[in-house]
């Protein structure tokens, strides 16, 4: 068993996919003995945004504060707010962008392939 606190997490700015005002901490990888999954917490300042992509990997996503949308290239925007989970399928253009006055802080698992 491992335990960790979240603020002994190194924070790492995010910066793929044009994103702004981002940053990222890795809770559990394989560094950890994890096989299966990645768990990461990303948090987007007020006005930041991770910009337009897509993984070959899904993404489960539960939003823990703060408000924002999710958008894909195809025009749709979503609104998420604390409690909401999130299924992104592989290979589907999604973002994310803070349109709250607080942090967006949400939790990201994904497989390893």
């Amino acid at each position: 068993m491992i335990k960790k606190h979240v603020k002994d997490i190194e924070l790492e700015n995010v910066t793929k996919a044009n994103s702004k005002k981002t940053t990222i901490q890795w809770l559990i990888t394989n560094k950890d003995g994890a096989k299966n999954f990645t768990m990461r917490r990303f948090e987007i300042q007020p006005g930041g945004e991770i910009g337009l992509h897509n993984h070959p990997e899904e993404h489960e996503i539960y939003i823990l504060q703060g408000s924002g949308e999710i958008f894909d290239n195809k025009g749709s925007i979503v609104e998420i707010n604390p409690g909401d989970v999130i299924y992104v399928p592989p290979n589907e253009m999604h973002g994310y962008k803070n349109v709250g006055n607080e942090p967006l802080a949400f939790i990201c698992v994904i497989p390893y392939l």
